[in-house]
């Protein structure tokens, strides 16, 4: 969800910036009443009709007006916030992603006073790594973009301000109510706090460097030592040098993930085995029945298309590269077996049915 910086609420309504309550009111009617899931069946009515409602809640009560006027201003403790604005301000609150451009090349970050704290996710990176340098070891260096700790803020998103604050938009309660009692006679509808996102807490001092996140995106490097005896899918772990967490949460670790091509399954060859898998259930149960001949068009078509996906890819002499189709094939009959039994018992007993009779021996 978007927060409240990012959208303009006077536009989602269609009224001026200086319209009064009344006007705000009539304009949340009409739309309101077009928009409603009940009347309006297009798939994307009720995110709407959840954004107009959301407009109206801030822009009808005179507080959350005065806050939301001051953020789009760029003064945004000028309406009713503690503390004091942090340095540079937040220039284009409406700017588009974390790091959108703006028409005169500088760059522009969302600003967001909810305060999350979020555990930073791990980064995994692909290495190919030749069969000889797999089996020796390596030491290999990578270089990759990572959301790192804000120099500024020390990774708190606060410059200021040792602790998160209560929002004062929903008064701690991560969501706020809209009256639509004198419109639809449902009562008060809930939603989701634009300001805070639904935690409660917003920052005291957004940094304005990092937006309040804590984290900024950076160009790192580190250097992997990759262990003799390696195969395609292993994972070396580079603890704490994965993404940031945000507002001060521990970061994630950097995963190398190592690509052997001589012992890996291309997707098609992976699809093939997976398929010829898929068909041996149907042999197995086939044979017990006494029904293979009537499924052996069926199975021989699986294992053709999947031979000829197979050979396609070409096939490698590597011992890993035949433990991994193994382990395709295993998939492909795991997925199989309950089909197979289940169509194999069903016409063993139609089967069965057709020779003796519906209505049994005796009749």
């Amino acid at each position: 969800m978007a927060s409240m910086n990012d959208k303009d609420y006077y536009a989602i309504l269609g009224v001026s910036k200086d319209a009064s309550t009344e006007e705000i009111r009539k304009a949340f009617q009409q739309k309101a009443r077009k928009l409603h899931p009940d009347v309006n069946k297009e798939p994307d009515a009720e995110e709407r009709f959840k954004e107009v409602s959301e407009a109206y809640a801030v822009l009808s009560d005179d507080e959350k007006r005065r806050r939301y006027d001051a953020m789009r201003s760029g003064a945004p403790f000028a309406g009713g916030y503690s503390g004091q604005a942090p340095r540079g301000g937040y220039g284009d609150p409406f700017a588009g992603g974390p790091y959108a451009w703006g028409p005169f090349g500088a760059s522009t970050r969302r600003q967001s006073r909810a305060y999350r704290p979020r555990q930073g996710a791990d980064v995994v990176i692909d290495v190919m790594v030749g069969a000889d340098k797999a089996a020796s070891g390596m030491r290999r260096g990578v270089t990759y973009q990572r959301y790192a700790a804000c120099d500024h803020c020390h990774g708190t998103g606060s410059v200021e301000a040792e602790h998160s604050e209560t929002c004062p938009t929903c008064g701690g309660r991560g969501r706020i109510s809209v009256d639509l009692g004198s419109i639809f006679g449902i009562g008060v509808m809930e939603m989701e706090c634009p300001e805070c996102e639904g935690t409660g807490r917003v920052v005291a001092d957004p940094c304005d460097v990092c937006g309040g996140t804590g984290r900024t995106l950076t160009a790192s490097e580190v250097v992997v030592d990759i262990p003799a005896g390696s195969h395609d899918g292993d994972e070396v772990r580079v603890p704490g040098m994965g993404n940031a967490g945000t507002n001060g949460e521990a970061a994630g670790d950097f995963v190398c993930r190592v690509c052997v091509p001589e012992e890996r399954l291309t997707p098609s060859q992976a699809n093939g085995f997976a398929l010829i898998g898929f068909a041996v259930p149907f042999v197995v149960f086939g044979l017990i029945t006494g029904s293979l001949g009537s499924f052996s068009l069926f199975i021989a078509a699986l294992v053709v298309a999947g031979l000829v996906m197979v050979v396609r890819g070409g096939v490698k002499l590597s011992r890993r590269w035949w433990r991994n189709a193994g382990m395709a094939l295993g998939n492909g009959a795991s997925q199989g077996f309950t089909i197979a039994l289940f169509v194999t018992l069903m016409f063993s007993c139609t089967a069965g049915l057709g020779r003796v009779g519906y209505m049994g021996r005796g009749f």
